[in-house]
């Protein structure tokens, strides 16, 4: 929820539970920059090994801007944010912030780094992505952290190493076994958790940011993901 709406629902709430003051827009947007919640201490504890799901989506600077867009045709941009998803628990285990022009090849080894950085320890097994991470530096990534890849690779992909042995290798069994195997082997389907988590922020949340300043949206949009975890593990 936006702040303003932050704002009215606890003064209306206030009538209803007096010990809960009224506060005012200004010190929900101080307490909320400020506020330093660390991703690790959302996740609940466990010894079970992992099985994680990556991607992205587009968050909105504002409402207004969407506005902007539409009428003046002024391109505000968009707020681009990556995960690492539990495929079993749907917790968030890594978050990127970044704009819209980075490429989401690009944060797939960071959110690998803060993955095994969050989960204390725990083994992540395989790693589920779609073709946009289909990449030697992908590949090689989680050949270095002896992860196993579940990467979706196009019909035709070749399989030639070039600097990647574990790509090629996932590239042969692809064709050789097709898609659906593929899919079959490695469960694919759960890939969609991460698809879950970005739905879950986005209907309870909020599409858009309230902040105006980029260290601040972005801060603002790790705090939403954080907040899911929150919620999940209640």
């Amino acid at each position: 929820a936006s702040y303003r709406s932050l704002e009215g629902m606890v003064r209306k709430l206030s009538t209803y539970i007096p010990v809960i003051q009224p506060i005012d827009y200004t010190t929900i947007w101080k307490r909320g920059t400020k506020l330093d919640l660390t991703l690790s201490d959302t996740i609940a504890e466990s010894d079970d090994p992992v099985v994680i799901a990556i991607d992205s989506t587009g968050i909105k600077v504002t409402n207004r801007g969407e506005w902007m867009r539409e009428v003046w045709k002024v391109h505000r941009g968009w707020i681009k944010v990556h995960i690492a998803v539990n495929v079993k628990t749907k917790e968030v285990v890594s978050i990127e912030v970044t704009d819209e022009k980075v490429g989401d090849s690009r944060m797939f080894g960071p959110l690998i780094d803060q993955s095994k950085e969050n989960l204390q320890g725990r083994k992540i097994e395989q790693a589920d992505a779609d073709g946009a991470y289909d990449t030697r530096d992908s590949f090689n990534k989680l050949a270095e952290n002896r992860i196993k890849p579940a990467i979706k690779m196009r019909s035709n992909t070749s399989t030639k190493a070039r600097g990647s042995p574990l790509r090629a290798k996932h590239a042969r069994e692809y064709l050789k076994i097709g898609y659906k195997s593929w899919k079959k082997k490695y469960d694919y389907g759960k890939r969609w958790a991460v698809e879950g988590a970005f739905s879950l922020v986005k209907r309870i949340m909020g599409e858009s940011v309230s902040a105006t300043k980029t260290e601040h949206m972005f801060h603002e949009v790790g705090l939403k993901f954080k907040f899911a975890n929150i919620l999940i593990n209640a």
